[in-house]
């Protein structure tokens, strides 16, 4: 998508928010919102600003001016925001220099993949992760000056047998015998379809969903193997998605 499709798109769309989503050092995104007026082709070369210094790892107060850079090609309208909302994730530069910023995780990616072209050994390498997590009906924790403890619970979890849930019906699995079951033992299969409808219609390539091992809320979500840039940006898709459809 060009950046004049982009603006074409926000038209087309009737958007009134433009969500600009960057990737920091821990592989987790960030982002920050402006109204569509902000939109333009000019932004795809000059980018914003936004002050660096409050992200963990990135830069010192003395040096906190940063820019974030769109990715036209990255652009999809966000279906999770109540206001019509159109993502874009953006590269970070340097705003004096212009040059990638060292510790953007994106900057990184393309590094290597010039890398990779510069040694000859290979044109492509293509990444297939394979992304598993868990979705828990409770999560609990604390740790102050006289308390230290977690707490996680999940209908399908074992220690939940003797548990009163009005009724209780049972299938509750066992421990390693989560892979694969039906439903009803499989209590998370339409939530992970929705997760996987929202992936698809927002671009990436699913190739199957599945119940893990572990008993108490396992999943496995798998895309198709792509090259780096594309799949890190598609990643940090696919963590976006599958918290907010489960929250």
């Amino acid at each position: 998508m060009t950046p004049k499709e982009v603006l074409a798109l926000a038209q087309a769309k009737d958007v009134k928010i433009l969500d600009l989503k960057f990737c920091d050092i821990h592989g987790n995104w960030q982002h920050f919102s402006v109204p569509v007026s902000e939109l333009s082709e000019d932004l795809f070369e000059e980018g914003l600003g936004f002050d660096g210094s409050s992200i963990r790892g990135w830069q010192g107060i003395e040096a906190s001016d940063m820019l974030v850079i769109p990715s036209s090609e990255t652009a999809f309208i966000d279906p999770f925001p109540e206001i019509t909302t159109l993502s874009l994730i953006c590269d970070i530069e340097d705003p004096i220099t212009r040059e990638p910023y060292d510790r953007s995780p994106r900057s990184i990616a393309k590094r290597a993949q010039q890398y990779l072209q510069s040694t000859g050994i290979a044109d492509t390498a293509y990444f297939g992760p394979e992304a598993e997590f868990f979705v828990f009906d409770d999560v609990r924790y604390q740790n102050t000056n006289n308390t230290s403890f977690y707490s996680v619970d999940s209908e399908e979890g074992i220690w939940n047998t003797a548990k009163e849930e009005f009724p209780n019906q049972g299938y509750k699995i066992r421990p390693k015998e989560g892979y694969l079951p039906v439903p009803p033992t499989d209590k998370l299969m339409d939530l992970r379809n929705e997760m996987v409808m929202v992936m698809s219609e927002l671009g990436l390539n699913v190739e199957c969903q599945h119940h893990e091992v572990a008993t108490g809320g396992q999943c496995e979500i798998d895309l198709h193997f792509d090259t780096l840039l594309t799949m890190a940006d598609s990643l940090c898709l696919y963590k976006y998605i599958v918290k907010n459809v489960a929250y």
